[in-house]
């Protein structure tokens, strides 16, 4: 059980810090903002929720209050969550009166929460404060506990139920890489819908005196870890992949830059004139910086294979390629003068740029 709370804390901090980085480069995004409140809420929450479940102060703050802190701050990302759902089904502007309408229940609640822990006993609050790790021990009939513990299970129970039909009647519209993430979130939403319902359950069996069986408690914490693990990842998910995604067609966009230097150097050198200077020079190795300078890469060979084509259709067809460009160059740089007609150079057997740049490639190595 310690080695799963202590992955949760890793998996936590280290989706907070993905999220803060994917937020700083797209701000405006209410998605991403909503997902960013959920990973936060989980993350921040996380060492006090370790605080008070052992029993010690954190921060200077006693353990119950640690634990009103972590209970807030779940449902604020909670919230977050149903956000991000709002957010994808409607335009912004129903989507941000919903949003404002979900966020009545969530300050009712926090406020409600806020009045229990202060109504607690001073001799109660530390045992108050370790009920979640008791397994059905702990203080009973005492009613400010109940509605803390109660109230904030329940606005769990009532966003993840809410979420796990909304993600399953998203997923089937969805592109399939959306799909993947609301399916893996769903998946998580299904393990915490009844452990927080078992919460709920025992909350309110303790206040009569009589906890329920500390299997079915124990149960209902192996579905919540894992749970809490595939929501965060099913959601981060499709950010994710999109961020892969960018980052290969990147290594790829600089590979083929690279490669392709021997030819654009030899072309370069003969026609000087078509090099595009337009492009900005600064940040080369940023990602806009890469493709940019893979396209003009691209653009100036095949410029640059146009102008010298017709020295090479001179040179005999039974030469390989690069030979063929190589001695058109040397023709052209001796000064003679051809009235052949431009010819097609490197031609792809498939359509698409990829094509193109795959048979310039080739040149490119055969001229190294």
């Amino acid at each position: 059980m310690e080695y799963l709370k202590e992955t949760q804390g890793i998996v936590a901090f280290t989706a907070f810090a993905v999220m803060l980085y994917l937020l700083v480069r797209r701000p405006h995004d209410p998605r991403l903002r909503s997902v960013t409140g959920l990973v936060a809420g989980w993350a921040i929450g996380y060492p006090f929720g370790r605080a008070a479940a052992n029993g010690r102060w954190f921060l200077g703050l006693d353990p119950m209050v640690c634990q009103l802190i972590q209970h807030a701050l779940l449902q604020v990302g909670v919230y977050g969550l149903i956000c991000f759902f709002i957010f994808s089904a409607l335009d912004d502007t129903r989507a941000r009166r919903h949003a404002l309408i979900q966020l009545a229940p969530l300050v009712l609640c926090i406020l409600v929460m806020t009045w229990a822990v202060l109504a607690i006993p001073d001799d109660l609050r530390v045992a108050a404060a370790r009920v979640p790790n008791s397994l059905g021990g702990g203080p009973t009939g005492i009613l400010a506990i109940t509605v803390f513990y109660a109230l904030g299970n329940g606005y769990l129970l009532y966003g993840f139920a809410a979420m796990f039909v909304w993600a399953r009647r998203y997923a089937r519209g969805a592109d399939p890489r959306l799909r993947r993430g609301l399916l893996i979130t769903s998946t998580g939403l299904g393990l915490l819908v009844p452990a927080d319902a078992i919460f709920v359950a025992s909350n309110i069996s303790r206040y009569f005196g009589e906890p329920l069986p500390r299997w079915l408690l124990t149960t209902a914490v192996w579905f919540l870890l894992p749970g809490v693990l595939l929501c965060v990842i099913g959601v981060i998910y499709p950010i994710a992949a999109m961020r892969f995604a960018a980052t290969r067609l990147w290594l790829r966009h600089l590979r083929a830059y690279h490669r392709l230097s021997p030819l654009w150097t030899l072309l370069h050198q003969s026609f000087p004139e078509d090099a595009l200077h337009r492009v900005p020079s600064g940040r080369s190795f940023s990602l806009r910086g890469v493709h940019r300078r893979y396209y003009r890469r691209v653009i100036e060979c095949r410029d640059g294979l146009v102008r010298i084509s017709p020295y090479v259709a001179e040179t005999p067809d039974e030469m390989p390629l690069a030979e063929r460009v190589r001695a058109g160059l040397e023709t052209r740089r001796s000064g003679a003068v051809t009235l052949r007609r431009p010819i097609a150079l490197a031609i792809p057997e498939d359509d698409g740029m990829d094509a193109d740049v795959r048979e310039l490639e080739k040149l490119a190595v055969a001229l190294r």
